[in-house]
């Protein structure tokens, strides 16, 4: 699934976090140059990084907010010629026992930062040969097990959204994917479930080996995919 990302300019959403970051690191060693949004102040560490913008403060529930900071991108580099959409949360409650309020700020968290987030990039990434837009889902979009049905529902609608925006786009040089995996390989989750075996779960890198694949041009043919990345679980 190698392919080189030369000259191309890739924006990943909650950058800052495990899995965007490691996304990064390998988009930049693939080539490309390597826009990093998040919600959080950017980390003095990756401010001075060749080939890497950092924007902190980015809220992606917000259309306009999403707006200036594609603008700022588009302007540093020139084009956008890529979206990962990492942004998203997670909650595990019972339907019994939960709450409406986690159903409203999942769907802000997963499905609203995702939908805006295309929205504001669809101008250029029309504007180029081959457009590429790649969302995170979850494996719990095939399969809700207790205390996933929030999550998994705005995860759903997150696959839905990229069949939708696959079937929009298809004869204008734009694809739109989806992986959906299952338990990644990350510090809170290991800390969440101490009993589990994490060799089993995916690991940021082995996620971001797909994602990379599908933002090249090797993956020309592939669109409207949900594709499960779901290591041993």
């Amino acid at each position: 699934m190698s392919g080189s990302l030369k000259d191309k300019v890739i924006i990943v959403t909650g950058g800052f976090g495990v899995l965007g970051s490691t996304l990064g690191q390998l988009l930049l060693e693939k080539g490309a140059q390597v826009a990093l949004l998040d919600r959080a102040d950017a980390p003095s560490t990756l401010l001075d990084s060749q080939g890497l913008l950092a924007l902190g403060g980015v809220d992606l529930t917000s259309i306009e907010s999403a707006e200036r900071a594609l603008k700022q991108v588009e302007q540093h580099f020139g084009k956008i010629d890529g979206l990962v959409n990492v942004a998203g949360g997670f909650a595990w409650e019972t339907i019994e026992t939960g709450s409406l309020s986690t159903w409203d700020r999942l769907y802000q968290m997963n499905l609203r930062t995702a939908v805006v987030s295309c929205q504001a990039a669809l101008p250029y990434l029309v504007a180029v040969p081959a457009g590429r837009i790649v969302n995170i889902g979850a494996q719990a979009t095939l399969k809700a097990g207790v205390g996933m049905g929030a999550y998994a529902a705005s995860k759903s609608g997150v696959a839905r959204l990229t069949e939708a925006l696959a079937e929009e786009l298809k004869d204008r040089s734009v694809t739109v994917n989806a992986v959906l995996p299952s338990i990644i390989d990350t510090p809170a989750n290991r800390a969440d479930m101490p009993d589990a075996d994490p060799s089993r779960w995916v690991s940021p890198a082995e996620l971001a080996a797909v994602i990379a694949f599908l933002l090249s041009d090797q993956a020309s043919a592939v669109t409207g995919a949900c594709l499960p990345v779901s290591g041993r679980v």
